[in-house]
């Protein structure tokens, strides 16, 4: 029997929202993403027609609502106050907190320890979540402490912000307060694809959370994949607290909440001091960027006790850790190749000490991003080091600013602003370690080296590429291999694993005489290939396995590909320009053809034949046609077949490069198109005498 749809929505909610408690929360997802997504899409589509069963709680209101014309004002229940900061970054700062308490509270030198709460300070935006009856109903952003921002709609597409509470006994009202945040590898995956498109850069994951959460369209949280810790209470009514500030995280947690479990209750000072440490010696394998510890005195009667001063707490301090953004001069820009080919402008700086370790390179990402920032050699730039991300340089200071700014440990000094000009930096034409010519494709911000068989930088990705499954497949070349055979320097191109000795192989880390035995089999099998894996095996870039094979098809032999012309390749199945020029790029650098030759004389052999492009004649080559509307006798797979047999390239889009488009019935923009730039044309008819003109 079929439930009703009040019945099947409520179940739907309530397992959706245990499901994302488990993905956002535990991360021990019980159900694979499509699944959840049928039941969303289920749940959404009750929604749709009973509208009236739409709930606040519902996992459907985690999608972004209407554009706000404003953040409307919220007055805080109770104030979000600040916490002093203590900037002695030793253990000093620690025993000055610990001192202070013993003081107010009037604790003699032989009283017990006072008890703490010790937890992560969260780099992130500090929000208010107000339940009622365990639904959210209200998200506000701190403000001045007083006043906050109504951000509801943006939190509802936090996935860790719970839409409604979880266990039994929630109180009537609560609030419950913590930071909204953004991971180094969300914000690393963010910024690299503005980069690809691009756009501009965001400068941290704490500017970038707090400006996603203050927008006025929900729309654009979706990209900006937001977490959240909670971190203590606002307003509660009908709830009694328990005693102490631990046990308040761990009701939160009951409640479905996240909180960071690297959270402690530790004993006077020594136990501050000790998960300071602690926690600085793991801050860098932390996923999301901390700036200090904050501790709590962990009684709440106590905290009750020693009361406040000012705005802040007597019973809470933030201890800092060494800042991870630093100023630093810009002595060069150098160029580095990476394993891919990519070439990287990299910033040689004046030494600093940021991120807890000296920074005398950073990374500059591309050309267009080096542009946007406006840097040149002698500015005086920010630079950012958080965790494991390679440091790179957030921005430059402008001049007015820098003039003020004296620097690091050189009191009563100034920066030495950069010369009156300074050309922009420019990408080199050819790759600064093997000399190959370096493009840029159309539409890309990367620049790459073309030598990919020849250039050092490249040695361990051509090997592990060629050694692959779907190319020469040879079993037992993997990476850990790879690595000591290029920097033993005992391969340097792709024809030295064919002059391997067991003798070399059985001397190395974990190789036996067996194994470099299996090894030198495998190498040897590899020489009885396809023409296919062979093309693939080189690494050209856009190559893939099905345009490997599309090629040999074509031209039958692997010299006939290798003297091809850009027109020529234009000519394959499914080879565009952008895929035509990285072909012929890549067979116009000598020391590439020097490698594949030396690869045939080591005896690597294929079968080879005629090709269709010698086999049969193409009288359309060199004719772009688009195809557009229905046609009376044949369908477009038939009619695209046929042009393609006879030597056509059937493009998707109209332009000036179009020779025909051959419009059937329902025929819509690309017909338009096509009369606006005056292109020929034709029906089925005139499609039929073009094929046979052309037979």
């Amino acid at each position: 029997m079929q439930a009703a749809p009040a019945d099947r929505a409520a179940q739907l909610r309530a397992l959706l929202n245990h499901h994302a408690y488990r993905y956002y929360v535990l991360d021990a997802p019980e159900i694979p993403d499509a699944e959840y997504d049928r039941l969303f899409r289920e749940l959404q589509a009750i929604e749709a027609a009973h509208p009236e069963l739409r709930t606040p709680d519902s996992p459907t209101q985690r999608v972004g609502g209407a554009v706000l014309e404003g953040l409307a004002p919220v007055r805080h229940a109770l104030p979000m106050l600040s916490i002093r900061t203590e900037t002695d970054t030793t253990a000093a700062g620690a025993e000055a907190f610990d001192a202070r308490v013993r003081r107010e509270l009037g604790l003699p030198d032989d009283a017990p320890p006072v008890e703490y709460c010790a937890e992560l300070k969260f780099d992130g935006l500090a929000i208010n979540l107000r339940y009622k009856g365990g639904v959210l109903v209200q998200g506000t952003t701190r403000g001045d402490g007083e006043t906050g921002e109504d951000v509801t709609q943006n939190l509802r597409t936090i996935g860790q912000v719970p839409l409604r509470l979880r266990g039994a006994g929630l109180p009537p009202l609560i609030e419950i307060r913590g930071e909204a945040y953004m991971r180094r590898d969300d914000f690393e995956r963010l910024n690299e694809r503005q980069r690809e498109h691009g756009a501009k850069t965001f400068v941290n994951p704490r500017n970038t959370a707090a400006g996603a959460i203050r927008q006025l369209d929900p729309a654009g949280m979706a990209d900006k994949r937001l977490s959240f810790f909670a971190y203590g209470l606002g307003e509660t009514r009908g709830w009694s607290l328990p005693a102490t500030h631990g046990a308040v995280l761990d009701a939160i947690a009951a409640f479905g909440v996240p909180v960071d479990a690297h959270r402690r209750v530790v004993q006077g000072a020594a136990g501050l001091a000790a998960f300071h440490e602690a926690i600085a010696a793991s801050r860098d394998a932390l996923p999301f960027d901390i700036d200090g510890v904050v501790y709590k005195v962990n009684s709440l009667e106590l905290q009750q006790r020693l009361g406040f001063v000012t705005r802040e707490p007597r019973w809470a301090v933030a201890h800092k850790y060494p800042a991870q953004e630093q100023l630093t001069r810009l002595n060069a820009i150098e160029v580095q190749v990476g394993r891919t080919g990519k070439l990287t402008p990299v910033a040689k700086l004046e030494p600093v000490f940021v991120g807890g370790t000296t920074v005398s390179n950073a990374t500059l990402h591309n050309l267009f991003e080096l542009r946007r920032k406006g840097v040149r050699v002698g500015d005086t730039v920010i630079v950012r080091r958080a965790g494991d991300v390679i440091p790179e340089v957030v921005g430059r200071v402008n001049p007015p600013l820098q003039a003020a700014l004296p620097p690091p440990g050189e009191a009563g000094s100034a920066w030495q602003p950069r010369p009156h000009y300074v050309p922009n930096f420019r990408m080199p034409r050819q790759c600064p370690v093997c000399a190959s010519a370096v493009q840029r494709e159309r539409g890309s911000v990367e620049h790459r080296c073309t030598g990919g068989l020849y250039c050092p930088a490249q040695r361990k990705q051509a090997l592990l590429h060629f050694a692959g499954r779907r190319a020469l497949d040879i079993e037992g070349l993997g990476d850990k291999l790879v690595d000591q055979l290029v920097d033993g320097g005992i391969v340097r191109t792709l024809p030295e694993l064919y002059r391997l000795g067991i003798a070399k192989l059985a001397a190395l880390e974990r190789m036996a005489d067996k194994s470099a035995a299996n090894l030198l089999a495998a190498l040897e099998r590899s020489k009885h290939t396809t023409l296919p894996r062979f093309l693939y095996a080189l690494g050209i870039r856009h190559v893939g396995e099905a345009t490997a094979k599309d090629l040999a098809a074509h031209f039958g032999s692997l010299d006939r590909v290798m003297d091809a012309g850009e027109a020529q390749l234009l000519e394959v199945r499914d080879v565009g320009p952008v895929v035509a020029h990285s072909i012929r790029t890549f067979f116009d650098q000598p020391h590439n053809r020097e490698v594949v030759e030396q690869l045939r004389a080591a005896g690597l052999r294929w079968d080879e034949h005629i090709g269709a492009a010698a086999a049969a004649p193409k009288p359309l080559a060199g004719l772009t046609v688009v195809l557009t509307g229905t046609l009376p006798s044949m369908t477009r797979e038939q009619a695209k077949e046929r042009l393609e047999a006879a030597g056509a390239k059937v493009a998707g889009s109209v332009s000036k490069k179009t020779a025909y488009v051959v419009a059937g019935t329902e025929a819509g923009s690309k017909l338009d198109k096509a009369r606006a730039l005056g292109v020929p044309v034709l029906d089925e008819a005139g499609l039929q005498a073009l094929l046979r003109a052309g037979a």
